[in-house]
């Protein structure tokens, strides 16, 4: 049997999402920055502009370069078939929406002169979701907690004390949603 026909695309959203964001990566270094703007990258624009509703949700999958790529895709692609076996694809998908709907707005709203796009917020709530894999009911879990000291306490503390173009906000409303995705969704389940 051949390599390619014993390769199986395991992890749909996790795949096609990276996909995705690879082809507008290529996109991006082929018709520059003006690309991103116009359909990769949420910032506030004119209420009556229907890309402006669109852009809320695919600033997800923008990149600002293949660092940015490279550093978010090897979460996700590391993360991602973990949590889309857990709960499946269809309610992965819901939280990668809800997650990017989410930090748009905010980010639209409590950051009107700051573009926004990549998908820094879904990382966060990949690793906070993926710590609470194994929650049984009424218990809290110990990774979980280490998990929003480490990642979300380091994203508050850069918060405050980094001048950066990166999106610490993002980061942590990422990990937000994907603690209270984790604790409050179908009860873990499929």
């Amino acid at each position: 049997m051949s390599l390619f026909k014993r390769i199986e695309y395991n992890a749909p959203v996790t795949l096609t999402f990276s996909l995705i964001c690879l082809i507008v990566l290529i996109f991006y270094n082929v018709f520059g920055e003006g690309f991103l703007y116009a359909v990769a990258m949420t910032y506030r624009d004119s209420l009556l502009n229907p890309m402006m509703y669109v852009r809320l949700i695919t600033h997800i999958f923008g990149h600002l370069g293949w660092d940015h790529f490279f550093g978010n895709m090897s979460y996700i692609l590391l993360l991602g078939p973990m949590v889309e076996e857990k709960y499946g694809s269809d309610k992965l998908i819901v939280k990668i929406f809800a997650t990017a709907l989410i930090t748009g707005i905010l980010n639209n709203v409590l950051f009107p002169n700051v573009a926004l796009c990549g998908a820094s917020g879904i990382v966060f709530m990949l690793i906070v979701l993926s710590s609470v894999t194994s929650v049984k009911s009424g218990k809290l879990p110990l990774t979980l907690v280490l998990v929003l000291i480490i990642y979300l306490g380091a994203e508050v503390y850069n918060a405050i004390m980094v001048t950066d173009s990166i999106s610490q906000f993002t980061h942590i409303i990422g990990g937000i949603c994907g603690s209270i995705f984790g604790l409050f969704s179908d009860k873990n389940k499929k």
